[in-house]
């Protein structure tokens, strides 16, 4: 049984990377700013320990304790919101800086599919992340993935309540179940280093237009859709498939079955998730 440090381990990836991780029976330091009160051993098949513990990576406080004797990173912190650059870059580099001092064997770091292609700040902010876990003599492998379910869900849910709702409709988007991204990153994480490895997609390429409507039905809700044209290069890289990766559709579970497992019913669409994402 190997030691791996998770970073931001009670973000939605980072909860299923710890869950997942122990249930293989790894020895897991799930790391965070406000560490959880959560059970110190897991309860799957593997019986793994979960030993939670603080760090931030903006502050620069508890990296090196964290990263002491840790055979392995999966570094699932990230900022999507407020100061980016404090977390997902300098934070990245402080904790390069000590996993090579730890002498760890192994980073694996989840980016994002269009972060080179879309002038979007916390895109910009992930590849230059990417980039120092790149340059870093730390052994790694960068695992991008498209937009989790999640993340629709709640974009979608900040305009339930409107009687109208304004959305970018013509926007593209492949959305992906965030344990089928975890599933991968372990498996890359037992994998030798590679650098970088294949992305991992969602099972189809859908407009948000079509997401809202499939929401706004799982919902039971009775919302107009209305077009809101957004201008600009992040609109126009979302609009022209930036984001998504149709050649590398390896997820299994449908926005629809997600709906149906998140809010209730049953979908004509459903898929069984029946393992990893492979890539």
């Amino acid at each position: 049984m190997s030691d791996v440090l998770v970073t931001g381990a009670t973000g939605t990836l980072g909860g299923a990377l710890v869950d997942r991780l122990a249930d293989d029976g790894w020895r897991v330091r799930a790391a965070s700013r406000t560490p959880t009160d959560a059970p110190t051993s897991g309860d799957g098949p593997g019986d793994g320990a979960i030993e939670w513990i603080e760090l931030d990576l903006t502050a620069g406080t508890g990296i090196e304790a964290a990263v002491a004797d840790a055979d392995a990173v999966v570094h699932a912190a990230t900022a999507p919101r407020g100061d980016a650059a404090a977390v997902d870059v300098r934070g990245t580099e402080r904790l390069l800086a000590a996993a090579e001092s730890a002498g760890v064997g192994h980073l694996v770091y989840p980016s994002t599919v269009g972060v080179d292609a879309i002038p979007f700040s916390y895109y910009e902010r992930k590849r230059e992340a990417e980039r120092a876990v790149g340059a870093s003599p730390v052994p790694s492998t960068v695992l991008r993935a498209t937009q989790f379910h999640a993340f629709v869900d709640e974009i979608l849910s900040a305009v339930a309540k409107l009687p109208v709702w304004p959305l970018p409709t013509r926007l593209r988007v492949q959305p992906v179940d965030h344990r089928e991204v975890a599933d991968a990153l372990v498996d890359r994480l037992t994998d030798d280093p590679r650098g970088r490895a294949d992305t991992v997609g969602g099972p189809a390429v859908h407009t948000l237009g079509d997401l809202a409507r499939a929401y706004r039905e799982a919902r039971g809700l009775r919302r107009a859709i209305v077009r809101l044209p957004v201008p600009g290069g992040v609109a126009n890289g979302f609009r022209t498939g930036e984001a998504t990766c149709p050649d590398r559709a390896v997820g299994t579970v449908t926005w629809e079955s997600w709906l149906a497992e998140r809010y209730g019913g049953s979908t004509e669409a459903s898929t069984e998730r029946t393992g990893a994402a492979s890539g």
